[in-house]
Order: structure tokens, then C-alpha cells, then sequence
């Protein structure tokens, strides 16, 4: 049994599921093992090179392209359930390390502030530092480059879980406190565990944001400094209408959204947001969101 057959196997396993996700992943479990993802190397503008993992779509034609981003120390090796969901809905999947913000930089920060600073000031001076979002910001447009040459479709997903949230709304419009502009060069936007007004964004940040956002939290998703895992709906709030979705699953922690922590049911219950909110844009009925169980769903 492949890794994507077990993956779905387990997933199939757990309820509740939908007959549409079903039906796509028993899809997904049918590829060969010729489909497995692709290492690669993108060359950004400045010259720097970044790592990623490609995921191949699972129907033809491409139905879009979609660049993943993990959160600080995080890497392309990660997040594998969104590369293989996402290619199991026809798009062309690419996760992408980040060298100024994986995890030998996150590394470089605990220790640049001192052993007594620990994870957590590493991680603060991570998520804040300019530079990183300049360079995550680089490396997606490489990734970008790098799919369009090999998928035509007119459909682009930007996907960020944690500080590569921050920079998902950054790149839609989002303003913040750390002089980082994004060029809005994707279609839609997805950001697992959003943040809130705080040291990045400051009051009314996302008001300018137009395109298409499917914001995903959960309810044991804790953010830094012990903040409420409501913080993290702040974004949906400000955001104007306009196909704006806000996906709260039921129990799910900050490693959950990640894809670690046993977490299966998230897993799933993410894929399914993830599916409807697409599915909405293609049929023109965004506003309304429908019902997913253990998910609570909003929409504007």
C-alpha cells in the first residue's frame, strides 16, 4: 500500500465524511506510484534557491495551480496532506521551503536570543522579521513561475498556515506593521490560523482585501502568547463581502491545521472546507456556504 492509499484509507476511515470527498479520494488512491511528488528546485529573482515538493494534478486538464507555504520552521517535506488533497481536486500542488524562515532559521533566532528566550521569543522574532516575508514572498512567486510554465489554468490558490498566513494576506492586500507589500498575483487565498490585530497587522487591516478568502481556524487553535483561537476569525470580520469564507473546525489545534498531531478528522474536515469554498467560486455561489459537519461555516 502506497503512502496516498494509506492516507485515504485512514481518512475513509474516519467519520464524518462527504460522498464528494470520498469519491476523490478513493480517486486519489487509485494513482500510480508514477504520480508521486516531485522534488524541485526554484531559483527565486534575487538568485537565492528554495526547495519544494510537487504535487502532479489527478485529472485532465489542470484545473488550476496552487502554492503551499508552511508556517516558521516549517519545510517543503511538510503539509503533505494539502499537496496530495489539493492534487486530488486537479490542481498542481507545490509546497515550498522557505530559507530565511525554516527551520534553521527559527533555530538562529532562539539562540540569537538567548537560551532563556526560547521557542517561544524565536518564534515572535521570526514572525515579525521583515526580511522573511520578503523572501517567502520571493519564493512563491518562483513557485508560481515554476507551475504556470507546466499548468495553463486560469485558477491560482496562495495556501499559508501560520506566519505563511500572515504573508498569504499580506500578498491579497492585507496591511500591516512591517512595510511588506504583496502584488496580488493569485485568484483566490486560503490561510489556515489566521492571525488577529497584534504585531503584525495592526485594526482594519484586511478591509482592502477583494478577491476571494477561505480562513480556517479551529477551536483549540491557540495563538502566540496564549491568545484567544478567536483572534484568528478578526481578518473574516474586517473583511468587506465578497466571497469570504471562514471555516471553524470543531477541536482542532495549531499542529492539527498542520497536519500533525493525529489529526485525521482535521485533516479531512479541512480538505472539505477547502473543496466547497473552490467549488463555490467555480458555481458564482459564494455567500452561501452551506453546513459541514464539525465544521462551523460562515460566509459573506
Amino acid at each position: 500500500m502506497t503512502e496516498v492509499t494509506a492516507f485515504m484509507a485512514r481518512t475513509l476511515s474516519t467519520p464524518p465524511f462527504t460522498p464528494l470527498l470520498s469519491a476523490l479520494l478513493l480517486f486519489s488512491a487509485s494513482v500510480s506510484s508514477a504520480d508521486a511528488p516531485e522534488k524541485i528546485q526554484l531559483i527565486r529573482q534575487d538568485k537565492v534557491s528554495a526547495h519544494a515538493i510537487a504535487y502532479s494534478p489527478r485529472m485532465t486538464p489542470c484545473r488550476g495551480r496552487a502554492v503551499i507555504s508552511p508556517g516558521a520552521g516549517g519545510s517543503e517535506e511538510g503539509y503533505r496532506y494539502l499537496g496530495e488533497g489539493l492534487s486530488s481536486l486537479g490542481y498542481l500542488a507545490v509546497v515550498v521551503g522557505h530559507p530565511e524562515s525554516g527551520r534553521r532559521s527559527l533555530v538562529e533566532k532562539i539562540w540569537g536570543n538567548g537560551v532563556r528566550g526560547g521557542l517561544l521569543d524565536g518564534l515572535v522574532a521570526l514572525t515579525t522579521d521583515p526580511s522573511a516575508y520578503r523572501g517567502r514572498l520571493m519564493d512563491s512567486a518562483a513557485a508560481s513561475q515554476w507551475a504556470r510554465a507546466r499548468c495553463e489554468a486560469s485558477e491560482s490558490l496562495f495556501v499559508g498556515h501560520s506566519m505563511r498566513a500572515a504573508t498569504v494576506m499580506m500578498e491579497a492586500g492585507a496591511q500591516n506593521l512591517l512595510a511588506v507589500t504583496g502584488s496580488d498575483s493569485f485568484t483566490a487565498y486560503i490561510a489556515l490560523s489566521p492571525q488577529g490585530t497584534g504585531a503584525i497587522f495592526p485594526p482594519s487591516a484586511w478591509e482592502g482585501i477583494k478577491k476571494p478568502v477561505l480562513l480556517v481556524t479551529g477551536t483549540r487553535d491557540i495563538e502566540l502568547g496564549k491568545k484567544s483561537w478567536q483572534t484568528r476569525t478578526e481578518p473574516f470580520e474586517n473583511m468587506r463581502p465578497g466571497c469570504k469564507w471562514l471555516g471553524v473546525v470543531d477541536g482542532a489545534t495549531h499542529l492539527n491545521l498542520a497536519g500533525r498531531g493525529f489529526s485525521r478528522r482535521v485533516e479531512a474536515s479541512v480538505l472539505q472546507v477547502i473543496g466547497t469554498f473552490l467549488n463555490g467560486i467555480r458555481s458564482g455561489s459564494c455567500s452561501n456556504a452551506g453546513r459541514l459537519s464539525g465544521v462551523e461555516l460562515r460566509s459573506k
